[in-house]
């Protein structure tokens, strides 16, 4: 078959999104600090794009951002003043006093009183230590040699954040060429610094590591570690007093001390920041009824600079190209000031078809949460599903009932036996939890007693689906739940 070039028409339907949708869609998924981050972001890249901040601050309505330049006077641009380097009189008059560190003089050391209770500006700019770090400045202060301190580096590298150690002595030997021997002096070393029981290969030898620390290494709660560890973690205290022939009230004497350790000692020394959420939309209960209130604080209020349109209007002796580039950027401003208002406008109308599904929710609580998914929304709105869904990522309303994400309010249906309203997965969780905060812990509740009891209210729930719900809860199955039998 040979080969040949033809031309040819060829007619279909596709989607093409323009660089304007692609941003329109981008702000509508984006959560509320990367909103903000967003915005500075194009302000600095568009010269265009004034945002008026100040004027939330100010006393009395800010000036409307879309009014015709006729109707009020075009501020004169600012314009950085020129510094000559040869009149050193402007330079002279600068006090520099007002920028040194008042509490912490440059030229001597001065001692802090009883007043001076601000700290100074390098405070801030230390970086909170993490476990390797702290244990690398443990690691200097040692007796070990270059070479020694150097495999402690590869040691420290290979410290999960729990504090374990991950890799295999053998291999750190060969990765840093040195004796295996030598691994596990420096290894020892290490066990032996600050946090008590860090560098251990499992929660076990931590554990031992901690108790030796204490002076208990030949005591009864070494004992149990290294022999019953698979008793305690069921709590059966009267089978390893047995074991040990103790009797039970030693064992539970030594289980309370076991219980002060810490299995996971590196996260003592965590770096991550906490995550502190801002919500989106605060719905508040003014007089019976509910009140949606988008959050608009923070965020600059945008508007299009009257010097370039000015530029545009009066100065007709402007060259084409700089015309050409305004318009561009005008456009695009224009663009991003009304994708942020359809994305404020989607996000009042997601809440308030929410607040419409979920009314008995935000009067009662958790237990009262229906089912609900993102099609019932969508076709309450007329919007497609893909919109709800970018909507509700990222977003969190602030509630009688506490702060939620908005996807929280999205949860599949329990179906009840023989008909009736069907009930939402949360609603279900929520009532496991109350159950077992409740029960005896003589007899505690299992998997298949807790769907029997809702098989009793004809809520049909699969003791599979119990264990998976209450394993998302973070509670223990109940042989772990049972109160140690001590006779």
């Amino acid at each position: 078959m040979a080969l040949e070039l033809r031309q040819s028409l060829k007619l279909s339907q596709q989607l093409v999104m323009t660089p304007q949708l692609q941003q329109a869609i981008k702000l509508l998924q984006l959560g509320r600090l990367e909103l903000v981050d967003t915005i500075q972001q194009e302000i600095e890249q568009n010269p265009v794009l004034d945002d008026d901040f100040s004027s939330l601050n100010a006393e009395g309505p800010a000036p409307a951002a879309e009014a015709a330049p006729d109707q009020r006077e075009s501020p004169a641009p600012e314009r950085t003043s020129e510094v000559n380097l040869e009149n050193t009189s402007t330079i002279n008059d600068i006090d520099w006093s007002d920028y040194a560190n008042e509490y912490e003089p440059i030229s001597s050391y001065r001692p802090r009183g009883d007043g001076d209770e601000m700290p100074s500006r390098l405070d801030i700019l230390s970086a909170k230590p993490n476990l390797q770090s702290h244990l690398r400045w443990q690691l200097t202060l040692t007796d070990l040699s270059d070479e020694e301190k150097e495999l402690g580096e590869h040691i420290l590298g290979n410290l999960s954040r729990e504090g374990f150690l991950e890799a295999d002595l053998a291999e750190i030997a060969q990765l840093s060429g040195h004796d295996l021997d030598d691994v596990h002096y420096v290894l020892e070393v290490i066990q032996e610094m600050d946090p008590a029981g860090v560098a251990a290969r499992n929660v076990q030898e931590s554990l031992l590591l901690q108790l030796e620390r204490l002076d208990l290494k030949d005591d009864l709660p070494c004992e149990i570690i290294k022999e019953q560890l698979h008793l305690l973690e069921t709590k059966n205290y009267i089978a390893i007093a047995r074991a040990l022939r103790r009797s039970v009230e030693d064992v539970v004497a030594a289980v309370a001390v076991i219980v002060g350790l810490d299995p996971h000692p590196g996260w003592a020394y965590s770096d991550e920041e906490p995550h502190y959420i801002t919500p989106d939309v605060t719905l508040q209960k003014v007089d019976d009824e509910y009140v949606i209130l988008l959050n608009d604080d923070g965020l600059p209020r945008l508007k299009i600079s009257s010097y370039y349109r000015d530029i545009l209007k009066k100065q007709a002796n402007t060259p084409a190209e700089t015309r050409e580039y305004i318009q561009e950027k005008m456009r695009s401003a224009a663009w991003l000031i009304k994708s942020i208002q359809q994305r404020q406008r989607t996000i009042y109308r997601v809440m308030e078809s929410i607040l419409k599904f979920q009314y008995d929710f935000f009067e009662n609580g958790v237990s009262h949460l229906k089912p609900l998914v993102l099609r019932d929304v969508a076709e309450d709105i007329s919007m497609h599903e893909s919109t709800i869904s970018r909507v509700t990522s990222n977003k969190y309303v602030h509630t009688p009932q506490g702060t939620f994400e908005l996807k929280y309010f999205f949860n599949s249906s329990i179906a009840r036996k023989g008909g009736g309203d069907a009930l939402s997965s949360e609603s279900i969780r929520q009532r496991i939890r109350q159950l077992i905060q409740a029960e005896n812990s003589d007899k505690p509740l299992s998997d298949k007693a807790l769907a029997d009891i809702f098989a009793k209210d004809n809520i049909k729930l699969a003791r599979r689906t119990v264990a998976k719900y209450r394993e998302q809860l973070g509670i223990l199955s109940s042989k772990f739940r049972k109160k140690p039998k001590l006779k």
